[in-house]
């Protein structure tokens, strides 16, 4: 049994939370911390994170952030540092998670996100379309934007 959790609720977990984001991302610490920090001691919509457990490991999780490193920042916010861990991969975990933040953010007034990828086919399962070619900041290639909209 997955059961995904907002950080904003569990604050307990923050610092957990930030380390596990930057083994898996490389992303600084610091970074994660500060963003993690603005969600659970702001009133702000944005940023938000999330974990999904099964017990008590992590299995996942993602984030929804004003821009994911880009160039469009007329497309925003943006689901950010969606990751399964390889041995809980093709369980449909990350479908459940983008499902649970998507909704997360609807009933915040939020009805459209976006989210930058190198994947091709994967977020097209769940519901996203593929907007268009974005370049990240600092990287020579172009990269995917795709969009949701919860109606």
């Amino acid at each position: 049994m997955i059961e995904i959790v907002k950080l904003r609720e569990h604050s307990e977990l923050a610092s957990m939370a930030a380390e596990w984001f930057h083994q898996k991302w490389g992303i600084p610490l610091e970074a994660y911390k500060e963003s993690i920090d603005a969600c659970i001691n702001t009133k702000e919509t944005i940023p938000q994170w999330y974990l999904a457990f099964q017990n008590d490991t992590i299995v996942g999780g993602l984030g929804v952030i004003e821009n994911d490193f880009h160039n469009r920042k007329d497309l925003t916010p943006n689901v950010c540092a969606v990751y399964v861990e390889e041995e809980y991969r093709c369980q449909g975990i990350a479908g459940k998670m983008l499902d649970f933040v998507c909704k997360d953010m609807k009933k915040k007034g939020i009805d459209t996100l976006y989210l930058v990828t190198d994947h091709t086919s994967f977020y097209e399962r769940y519901g996203w379309k593929f907007l268009c070619m974005v370049q990240g900041d600092d990287e020579p290639d172009m990269t995917r934007m795709y969009i949701h909209s919860e109606s």
